[in-house]
């Protein structure tokens, strides 16, 4: 009687786990392994502020939900995982894991899921190299408005000159 509960618990959590999954906009696999408390706690701290899920989930229960939202990550779920959901940006989730693997030395990214589109190791890698969603649409604001500055400082200047 209780294995039939614990078997529904688990199907409840891997249903669970393939709803986020197909959710995110963005799943990192992370290894924590050597990571202290006290910077794992920082970690989750921004994270949190950035509106990112992040959890220890056991592997079983991971490659099952992977494979119920179409993706194989068999390879690399082994050892300690640690996963964090991004729902809003992309980008951030990767970023504050990789921030916080160049301060503390120890994180490596395993894998993920990045706009449905399944990524490795060094891919991950990449995005958290990438600008985010608010600084990418900085700097196209500011590729859209240069040339009517431009334009308008060209403008005042013969203005000036006919003035004279």
């Amino acid at each position: 009687m209780a294995n039939k509960e614990i078997i529904k618990q688990k199907e409840t959590a891997v249903n669970e786990l393939t709803d986020k999954i197909k959710k995110a906009k963005s799943v990192v696999l992370i290894d924590y392994r050597g990571i202290k408390v006290s910077e794992d706690s920082e970690m989750r701290v921004n994270l949190r502020k950035e509106n990112v899920e992040y959890a220890v989930i056991k592997n079983a229960l991971l490659t099952r939900a992977f494979k119920n939202a179409g993706y194989d990550f068999d390879d690399v779920l082994a050892g300690p995982t640690a996963v964090a959901f991004g729902y809003e940006d992309a980008v951030i989730p990767a970023k504050i894991i990789n921030d916080s693997a160049k301060k503390f030395n120890k994180l490596k990214f395993k894998g993920g899921v990045v706009e449905n589109k399944k990524l490795n190791d060094a891919e991950m890698k990449a995005v958290a190299l990438m600008p985010s969603k608010v600084q990418l649409i900085g700097q196209l604001l500011g590729m859209l408005t240069h040339p009517m500055r431009s334009l308008a400082v060209v403008l005042s200047e013969i203005a000036k000159k006919k003035a004279q």
